[in-house]
This record gives C-alpha cells, structure tokens and sequence, in this order.
C-alpha cells in the first residue's frame, strides 16, 4: 500500500511538473507599447517561454511616425533603436538578439547598412539578409528579430 501511495504522489508530482511546463512554453501575444500601434493586425513580440520574437521594424521615428531622413545608415540607426527599445520593453537587450532577418530594398546598400549594424550587433547573432522591393512605408531596410531575455 506505502509503494502505491509513493508512486501516486510521484505521478501527481510529475502530471504538476509538466502542466506547468506546458503552461510556461504558452505563446504570449504582446500589445505594442507604442500607442499608435495598438491597432496594428500583428504583435511587436510574442513570447515563448524565455524566447521573443519581434515583428520586422522600419526606420520609422514613432513620435512622428515618419521614416527618418538621411538613407540607409541614418534608417538603419533607426530600427535598431526601435528593435532596442521593443526589447527593452520585454526584459532584453541587444546583446541577446541571436537571429535578424534584414530585408533591405535594394542589395546595393549592403556595406553600407553593414557597417552601421555591426557597431550595434558585436555579439555576431546568426543573421539572413536579402533584398526585396517594396518595404513598408517606402522604407529601404526592414529588421526582424529573435533574442532571449
């Protein structure tokens, strides 16, 4: 009788164990702290566990929700300053970003916007980075991002 009563505690410990496991590995959909973007079809970050994936960003400034001036380093500044301050939000940091995505609307400003991310970025998370014409809001760079917290 003690052997069974032990093996239906454990069970009961392992069955409690694993709910919570579960429970912690649910999606988290983040509204945007940015409250012109509340509105937005898509999350600025979904949290999974100890993992956040953040939507693209755009060199866009938020307080006046315009793409900056000055082309692709002042715009790649930009972005990384929003990715940043989206992080922030959540617990992170640039320094635990470990996979972008950069889209860039023409191939041709790779040096330049490469020199700009790598003052930010010294940690080397993996990276993709491809061209394609027709970003958001005429932008001519796009970052999305995976960091832990």
């Amino acid at each position: 009788m003690k052997t069974l009563l032990k093996l239906s505690l454990l069970f009961i410990l392992m069955f409690s164990l694993a709910c919570k496991e579960s429970h912690d590995t649910l999606p988290i959909f983040h509204e945007s702290h940015e409250p012109k973007k509340l509105d937005a079809p898509f999350s600025d970050v979904v949290e999974v566990g100890n993992t956040l994936y953040l939507a693209g960003q755009i060199g866009m400034d938020h307080s006046v929700r315009k793409l900056v001036d000055g082309g692709i380093e002042a715009e790649t500044r930009q972005v990384i300053k929003n990715i940043e301050a989206v992080l922030q939000q959540h617990g992170s940091s640039l320094d635990k970003v470990v996979k972008c995505t950069v889209i860039l609307s023409d191939i041709n400003d790779f040096a330049a916007f490469n020199d700009v991310y790598k003052t930010y970025f010294s940690n080397k998370p993996a990276r993709t980075t491809f061209a394609a014409s027709g970003l958001a809001a005429n932008a001519k760079i796009e970052i999305e991002c995976i960091a832990v917290k």
